[in-house]
């Protein structure tokens, strides 16, 4: 996983372990979407790359940009890293 990539998905799990007022299914939707982004970079994409892993994150940050701004920024961060790897 490239070291960009690697430093948003952590500065992700920072944010998400502050006291950042989200409610249960909120966090609970991010910590999976995170998950969904460790494995699939983790199989080193050997197949043709998944779309449903940048609209999951899309629509997390759709979801996120108004309330949790900061959030959403480190979401764009993500997607940004993931169409520099191609995906």
């Amino acid at each position: 996983m490239p070291a960009r990539l690697q430093q948003h998905l952590q500065q992700l799990r920072d944010e998400l372990a502050t006291d950042i007022p989200l409610d249960v299914n909120d966090r609970a939707a991010l910590l999976e979407l995170m998950q969904e982004i460790d494995l699939k970079l983790a199989k080193e994409l050997a197949s043709a790359p998944d779309a449903s892993l940048v609209d999951g994150v899309n629509l997390a940050v759709e979801r996120f940009e108004s309330q949790h701004p900061t959030l959403a920024g480190t979401l764009r961060n993500i997607l940004q890293s993931l169409a520099n790897m191609g995906i």
